[in-house]
């Protein structure tokens, strides 16, 4: 099991190192693994809140960013950019980082329900969570995705 520490901070209190780790995680995670180029600085991250994973090396190995109820979608608080780096993959980090990254939204914007565009693949994953999927099945940048809704 990957030893990691979190921290969940808005975009004004990330450190510059903080910022740079962090893109570089989701440019190797969505740019170079997925193989698709795509504008990742969408200046959504700006009020955003960011849950940053470190492992015992210093290395940011787990990402999301955190929006408030009408910020991504419409009457639901949203959990974006979920990105575990190849490093810790298959040692329980991603269950880790979805779990504070849930607890994280319901301290900062109370019991909403929480909307996310999933990757179809990782159904199953969000599924444990407690996620439903919605049906409504979209493609993004190729990859296809699928409206998931945890209930409050």
């Amino acid at each position: 099991m990957a030893n990691i520490s979190f921290q969940c901070l808005p975009f004004d209190q990330l450190t510059l190192r903080q910022l740079y780790d962090i893109l570089a995680l989701r440019i190797d995670v969505f740019v170079v693994e997925q193989n698709c180029p795509f504008h990742d600085a969408d200046r959504k991250d700006f009020v955003a809140w960011h849950c940053v994973g470190y492992d015992t090396e210093g290395d940011l190995v787990a990402y999301t960013r955190l929006f408030d109820v009408d910020l991504s979608f419409e009457g639901f608080t949203s959990i974006g950019r979920v990105a575990t780096s190849q490093k810790v993959r298959g040692q329980g980090a991603g269950q880790k980082l979805m779990t504070f990254s849930i607890e994280q939204c319901q301290k900062l914007y109370g019991t909403h329900p929480i909307k996310i565009g999933a990757q179809k693949y990782l159904l199953r994953f969000y599924e444990s969570f407690g996620f439903q999927s919605t049906g409504e099945e979209y493609l993004e940048d190729g990859i296809p995705h699928v409206i998931m809704i945890r209930p409050a």
